[in-house]
């Protein structure tokens, strides 16, 4: 690989990054990053009519949260990127596509076209009519208002007077383009069906597909990746390289990301009748990624594996380890599943590998905002709370849905458990253990444990009459880990008043 690696990301800020998107940019940076090379950020706004206003920066902050920044980009007051091929908004690059554009009129592959939309609607609803469709090329520009089939005086007036005009390509007639996919391998066109595509608009805008062959080529970009829905505009592509006389990068396609069902690609709508996330972000109502409690590292390892195969068992991934391992002979050329339950999956597993210390200080920030911070509950507390919930929690936030009874005393029982644990002398057995619970000195869980076995044992009772309802007056219902730990983190006084409260309310 001679040429330096130049990847670009180019999403158009027209609203919320989808997450298939943000998959295409990860690709990108592992390819880049593989080899040693660019990862560029470039802002397709060319359509002005569907800017939406702060969609750009929700794309930088949504690549930046994920932990795959760009090494040149938009300048932003906080995070200043740019390299030497700037500027990386096309709306501020258009000074440099009509000089373009008017090359490839002179050389031939390109024309002046002054058809009207209703010229042109008109010639769509006939070729319906007839059960046909209209496709503007070979068969029958001659037969269009254009400067291949006006005079050279009456092209010249028509520019004198400033008609309105667009620029289109000339595709070739009667040639098979052979053109070659990283990812899908060899791929054959007939020229013949393709249409002659505007390159130029009359209002002094190129389209898509011009600006995107000049800037990959002024930006030295070498490989474009890019989802699969590009793949009708490769041949095009191809041919304006051809025609400019310039090397044309090499191309892959990614396969697209489909709905949970298999059928379909993934949309916003699916995200709102399944309750998961398609965006890395929230954007208006729609909840992202990130405010829905997904770590980043686990966004990155779960789309990474959308669509792309290691060739190893391997489900769990660093960043690093991800660019080490990728290539893309080994992305896949069908669609790839979503899976929510997946999603979750991953972000359990990289739970369970974070410390506890930083999970404690990510639930205390919950805490704070339940207004859950009586006295005792200090750093230390909270610490032991997520070590004996974590195990069972997909999320932070699951924390207190987990351990809530840590945090507030119970006001209610649960009733079922109630009817099945509480007899005639479960009162007098709990007076017992509040007992003994207020004279044990140490209060750690073994030596808790260690004394209400042994008055259990020593007065042959039964463990099922004393540690079931013991459970549900501590707790308020029959869960939560090891009875033990749960008192010794409470502590004696908290303890003892649940009991008596419960004494109170139960008889």
């Amino acid at each position: 690989m001679s040429q330096k690696v130049r990847v670009r990301f180019a999403p158009s800020p027209t609203g919320p990054l989808h997450i298939g998107g943000v998959r295409t940019a990860l690709f990108n940076y592992l390819f880049a990053k593989k080899n040693g090379g660019d990862f560029v950020l470039r802002i397709e706004d060319t359509d002005q009519s569907r800017y939406v206003e702060g969609a750009e920066k929700y794309i930088v902050e949504a690549l930046n949260w994920c932990g795959i920044p760009f090494d040149e980009g938009p300048s932003h007051v906080k995070i200043p990127k740019k390299g030497d091929f700037g500027p990386y908004r096309q709306s501020e690059r258009k000074h440099l596509y009509e000089a373009y554009a008017m090359e490839l009129v002179e050389k031939g592959h390109a024309y002046y076209a002054f058809d009207t939309s209703e010229r042109l609607n008109f010639h769509r609803r006939d070729h319906e009519a007839k059960g046909k469709t209209f496709i503007y090329n070979w068969h029958n520009r001659l037969k269009l208002s254009n400067s291949l089939s006006l005079s050279a005086d009456e092209v010249q007036q028509k520019l004198n007077a400033r008609e309105d005009y667009v620029i289109r390509f000339k595709s070739p007639q009667d040639e098979e383009l052979v053109l070659n996919d990283v990812i899908r391998g060899e791929i054959k066109i007939d020229t013949n069906v393709l249409d002659d595509k505007v390159l130029f608009k009359s209002d002094g805008m190129p389209t898509y597909h011009l600006a995107n062959i000049v800037d990959d080529h002024l930006m030295e970009i070498s490989h474009v990746i890019r989802g699969e829905e590009w793949l009708p505009s490769l041949a095009l592509h191809q041919l304006l390289y051809n025609a400019f006389g310039w090397n044309a990068p090499a191309f892959a396609h990614l396969p697209l990301i489909m709905k949970p069902t298999g059928k379909g690609k993934l949309s916003k709508r699916d995200g709102e009748k399944g309750g998961f996330p398609v965006f890395p972000l929230s954007w208006n109502e729609s909840q992202g990624y990130r405010e829905a409690g997904y770590f980043p590292e686990a966004v990155v390892n779960f789309l990474a594996l959308l669509g792309w195969n290691p060739g190893t068992e391997q489900e769990l991934f660093t960043l690093k380890e991800l660019i080490e391992a990728f290539t893309l002979e080994r992305v896949n050329k069908s669609g790839a599943r979503f899976d929510p339950d997946k999603t979750k999956w991953y972000n359990h597993q990289y739970l369970q590998h974070k410390s506890d210390a930083e999970l404690a200080s990510l639930f205390s920030s919950i805490l704070k905002s339940k207004e859950k911070s009586r006295e005792a509950w200090n750093d230390e507390s909270v610490l032991k709370v997520v070590t004996l919930v974590k195990e069972r929690a997909d999320f932070v936030s699951d924390f207190w849905e987990l351990g809530h009874y840590f945090f507030e005393a119970p006001t209610t029982y649960n009733e079922k458990a109630l009817k099945k644990q509480w007899k005639e002398d479960t009162p007098k057995l709990m007076q017992k253990v509040a007992d003994i619970l207020q004279n044990t000195e140490d209060f750690s869980a073994e030596t808790i444990e260690t004394n209400i076995k042994s008055w259990i044992t020593n007065n042959e009772l039964s463990f099922g009459k004393v540690m079931g309802p013991l459970r549900l007056i501590i707790v308020g219902d029959m869960k939560g880990p090891h009875i033990f730990d749960i008192l010794a983190v409470l502590g004696r006084g908290e303890s003892v008043i649940r009991i008596e409260r419960a004494l109170g309310v139960l008889g």
